[in-house]
């Protein structure tokens, strides 16, 4: 056999040939169907996960946008509703699920707050979800009742500051949104209060307006049904800037704590593997959603404020936001209920 007779089973220049252009059909096939298969999301009912009861803020939060969002997406959003465990239930329900773009988190201030407050960790957010887009903000309010004596923030600090821990205030529980900004604006203010955690907004509402406590914070949706009737007076909101439901109160910003804020914040998150084009494929349906009056007045209507962005904005505030209460979970010593 000369050199240039081809030996047995070896591959001739043609042949060599057609079996690059088999792999490179197969390679185009692969590829095209991996593209072929993100460009048919959504093929089903997109599902969003709250870690909260029907009706509540988080809740409404939800089926205000998951709505929308339908519409934009062609497909349904059906809530699921899965409290429990200061909202890790719902969590980790979504970290384990199948990273598609079919299980979504809608979450709020406590998926930072978690992370510190319960030990050990039960997830760390940064690391095993993926932020789709920030949905609004929700100031948080410092109600009083009105024959506590306290008419003023002026009021409250000076009578805190000449007897620390003589002003009770009620909150929705211990690590809270409500508590942990109350834990900020006392380091910030120098002074001391005392905490009396309850088991959710409504009950530590109706104790302050039947004068068992003084003061209450939580959010403003909460808190707007019994500051109409004039069972509540907003002292402060903790938002950057004034609330549309209470306008005549101040920020704390406003009155002498420059940078001060404490919202509750929502935002849409998805398993931390889905892939980037279903990511960025949701971030502009929830861009649409956001964009739509109907929900920009619903939200407002429950003491909101819509908060477009891009999944790298969400993703700074959730960084900052660990960070923030992660030193006041730690300072106040604060445990979960």
């Amino acid at each position: 056999m000369t050199e240039r007779q081809a030996r047995p089973g070896a591959a001739t220049p043609t042949r060599r040939q057609a079996l690059l252009q088999t792999a490179g059909a197969l390679a185009v096939f692969s590829c095209g169907s991996s593209v072929q298969a993100q460009a048919g999301y959504p093929a089903k009912p997109v599902h969003f996960v709250v870690g909260y009861p029907a009706g509540g803020a988080v809740d409404i939060v939800g089926r205000t946008v998951g709505q929308a969002m339908s519409t934009v997406l062609g497909q349904p959003v059906i809530v699921d509703n899965k409290p429990g465990a200061g909202s890790n239930i719902a969590i980790k329900s979504v970290i384990d699920s199948p990273a598609d773009g079919y299980n979504l988190l809608v979450a709020a201030n406590a998926l930072a707050a978690n992370m510190a407050l319960y030990q050990p960790a039960p997830f760390d957010a940064e690391r095993d979800l993926a932020p789709v887009g920030l949905i609004g903000r929700v100031p948080v309010v410092l109600a009083v009742n009105p024959t506590a004596g306290i008419d003023s923030l002026a009021q409250l600090l000076k009578t805190a500051k000449d007897k620390p821990g003589s002003v009770n205030y009620a909150t929705p529980g211990n690590g809270s949104t409500p508590h942990l900004a109350v834990e900020l604006f006392e380091r910030a203010a120098g002074v001391q209060l005392a905490h009396v955690p309850y088991r959710g907004g409504g009950p530590a509402i109706t104790d302050v307006v039947g004068g068992q406590l003084p003061m209450v914070a939580v959010n403003a949706l909460e808190a707007v049904a019994q500051v109409r009737a004039g069972r509540l007076k907003v002292l402060a909101v903790m938002s950057a800037k004034r609330s549309s439901l209470f306008p005549e109160a101040p920020t704390l910003a406003e009155s002498g704590f420059a940078g001060f804020e404490a919202s509750v914040w929502y935002g849409l998150l998805a398993p931390a593997a889905t892939p980037k084009p279903v990511l960025a494929q949701l971030n502009a349906a929830l861009q649409k959603a956001l964009a739509q009056k109907d929900v920009r007045d619903k939200l407002s209507a429950a003491g909101g404020e819509v908060e477009p962005g891009s999944a790298e904005a969400f993703a700074t505030l959730l960084h900052t936001e660990r960070a923030r209460y992660d030193k006041a979970i730690r300072a106040g010593n604060i445990k979960p209920d």
